[in-house]
This record gives structure tokens, C-alpha cells and sequence, in this order.
């Protein structure tokens, strides 16, 4: 059987690593890696180069580049809170530049596969880091590798549909584009009444020529996969088929799972699975199929990333995967989980009071989201 998506690996992303102690670990695409091959799927991985300095300048102020350069080769920088380094979330690490640059490379390799048309899906989940202004670092994010890609094929004249379905709203990529017609912006998140970075409200819409290209879906803690899945389908039909894109780019987090630590969102695998399987159908509907995937957040990096991650891929794939996990995987990561790891690929459903009216403010966000956008759209046909 032959692979139809390209999944992007490169070991060298692991240098980009925020600490022992930091939550997020770079380690998650190979432990995803390892899982589907355990499961004997088709898997056509590739590397890739670094990213340039060069195309990090095409998102990044020359200003902060600079200063991660110099923080990378431990010389000092006076003024690296300004620049959103230095911080707990995103601290300063030996090589940081070099690893960042890795990580972007990837994403940007997966654009330049797509938009040469020698691949129509690719995969690096070493991608993601959504939270990345133009002079600044944030939320365990150095460099936006979603906006260099996304630059990369804007700069050839592709219009690009970026989604992000990570449990913090894409903060970064909405601001970098945020008054360009060339992109839109589509983000479901929980609601930033509670969760960083705080943003990503109804009425974040656009700016100047970006008017109408910006949609943001914040959803209440505890959002359930059926109530996930109805927002997502609803907001995400009538953009894409409004804005006709060229591609899709997702940031696909897995840190609204039921299980992470640092998010209060309760999508299920299952409920993953039914969103990520949408997501290829509208692609498949609006945009010829082509997809630029990334992972992004995920913070239960062994108990839950991996079998959301190994759905993501199935999904790109369209093939079902078996739902016990397979031995060897287990073997090979449970002496690196201090918690048991779970044997089948689904979840125990979980109870949460108030479900109904979760459900009924989260439609409710919904409709005014569309009735805002569909006015901007009148006024401006």
C-alpha cells in the first residue's frame, strides 16, 4: 500500500528543548512515529533542511531575530523580556535559534511540497509553534513556523485557509495576517475569559483589507466532542466555501483532549478522530485535498498525544487504525510515563455536569460569530 501523505521527520527538532521540567516536549513526534509504525501503516518519511535566516525574516523583525541569535550562543540580552524571551514558558536554551530554525524548516518543506504539487498532504508534527508574534516569543514559542510557510505561499499567490484546533487560541498567526485577504484565519480554542493567551474573542474579525478573514470560535471549558464537533462543522463549511482556498494549513493541538494538564477542553480520541476526518472531507470539497498539517500544543505527551497525533495521520490517510495499541509501543514508552499508559486507542467517556447549557452557549457563540461575519460580507460584497 502506498502512502498518500508525507510525514516529515527530522531528529534534530529535539533541540528544541525548553527544559527537564517545561511541559512541552519535543519528543511527542517520535513517540507518534514509533505508534503508527507499530501499527504497520504506510509511511513515507522524509527530512528536511533548516529553515534560512532569510525565511525566518520574511515573519520576524530583524530586531528579534538578532537577540535570539545571541541568547542561542549564551551571550547576554539585556532586553530579552521585551522581546518575550527569558520567561518561564519560553526560556532561553543553548541553541535555540538552530533548533527553532529545525522545526520550521519542516513546516516550510511541507509548503514547498504542496505548493509544487509533489505531495498533497504532509504531516510534520514538529510544527505548530502558533503563538509567535513578528518581535517576539511566547507560550513555549520562538519562531511561527506556520506563518513562514504560510508567507511562503502567499508570496507565490496561493490563498491559504489556515485552521488551528489547538486549545489556545492561534494568537500569533492571527495577528501576522491579520489585515492580509490572502489568508484566513479560522481558530477554535477555549475561551481566553480563562486560558492564555486571552484572546481570540467574536469580534476579532480583521483589519483593513483583512475585514471579513478572521473568524474565532471561543468555546466554554469542558466542551464536549459533540459540541466541538458542531462548532467546527459550522463555522468551517461556509468559510471555506466562501473563501475558496488553495490549501488548507492546520495547526492540529491535541491539548484539547480530556486529559491534558494545561487546557480544561474534553475532546475524546474519538472525538479527534471525527474532527481531523472532517477536516480532510472539506479539504477534499474546497481546496483539492491539500493539506499542510502540524501539530501544535499537547501536554499528556505520552498518556494522550500520541494516539491523537496517530489519528491525525489516519485520518490524512483514510484508513482506520486497530484500536488496541500494540505492545511494543507500550513497552518501549512506559518506563518514560509516570502514569499507566493507556492500552486502546479510545476513551472511557467521562461525565461533566452542565453539559446541556455548555452545549447551548457554545451554538450561541456560534450564531452571533456567523451573523458578525455575515454582515462585514454584505457591507463589503
Amino acid at each position: 500500500m502506498v502512502s498518500l501523505t508525507t510525514f516529515l521527520f527530522n531528529p534534530l527538532t529535539l533541540g528544541y528543548d525548553l527544559g527537564q521540567h517545561h511541559p512541552f516536549k519535543s519528543i511527542r513526534p517520535e513517540a507518534v512515529k514509533h505508534l503508527l509504525e507499530a501499527f504497520s501503516v504506510p509511511l513515507d518519511v522524509r527530512g528536511f533542511a533548516p529553515a534560512t535566516l532569510e525565511d525566518i525574516l520574511t515573519v520576524h523583525s530583524r530586531s528579534y531575530v538578532q537577540r535570539v541569535v545571541r541568547a542561542s550562543h549564551g551571550e547576554p540580552v539585556t532586553d530579552a523580556l521585551e522581546y518575550g524571551i527569558g520567561t518561564s514558558d519560553t526560556p532561553i536554551f543553548a541553541g535555540m535559534h538552530d533548533a527553532t530554525a529545525f522545526v520550521c524548516g519542516g513546516t516550510l518543506e511541507a509548503a514547498r511540497l504542496i505548493a509544487s504539487g509533489k505531495s498533497t498532504r504532509v504531516l510534520s508534527l514538529a510544527g505548530g509553534l502558533h503563538h509567535a508574534q513578528l518581535a517576539s516569543g511566547s507560550g513555549f514559542c520562538v519562531y511561527n513556523d506556520l506563518s513562514i510557510a504560510i508567507r511562503h505561499l502567499t508570496n507565490l499567490g496561493l490563498r491559504v485557509a489556515y485552521l488551528d484546533i489547538d486549545a489556545h487560541h492561534g494568537d500569533g498567526v492571527q495577528w501576522l495576517h491579520y489585515t492580509e485577504n490572502q489568508v484566513l484565519t479560522i481558530s477554535l480554542h477555549e475561551t481566553g475569559r480563562y486560558l492564555f493567551p486571552g484572546t481570540g474573542y467574536t469580534y476579532e474579525l480583521g483589519r483593513g483589507d483583512g475585514v471579513g478573514y478572521s473568524l474565532n470560535v471561543p468555546l466554554e471549558p469542558y466542551t464536549q466532542d459533540r459540541s466541538y464537533l458542531e462548532a467546527l462543522e459550522r463555522v468551517l463549511t461556509p468559510a471555506l466555501a466562501w473563501f475558496k482556498p488553495d490549501l488548507l494549513v492546520i495547526q492540529g493541538g491535541a491539548d484539547s483532549h480530556e486529559f491534558d494538564p494545561l487546557a480544561d477542553l474534553a475532546l475524546s480520541t474519538q472525538g479527534y478522530k471525527a474532527a481531523y476526518q472532517l477536516i480532510v472531507q472539506l479539504a477534499e470539497q474546497f481546496a483539492g485535498g491539500r493539506i499542510l498539517a502540524t501539530g501544535g500544543g499537547g501536554y499528556a505527551t505520552l498518556h494522550a498525544v500520541p494516539r491523537v497525533w496517530a489519528e491525525w495521520y489516519a485520518a490524512l490517510e483514510g484508513i482506520e487504525l486497530p484500536n488496541q495499541v500494540p505492545q511494543v509501543w507500550l513497552e518501549h514508552w512506559q518506563p518514560q510515563s509516570v502514569e499507566t499508559l493507556p492500552e486502546v486507542m479510545t476513551d472511557d467517556a467521562i461525565q461533566i455536569p452542565r453539559q446541556a447549557q455548555i452545549e447551548a452557549a457554545n451554538a450561541k457563540t456560534v450564531t452571533e460569530l456567523l451573523e458578525a461575519w455575515q454582515r462585514i460580507h454584505k457591507a463589503n460584497p
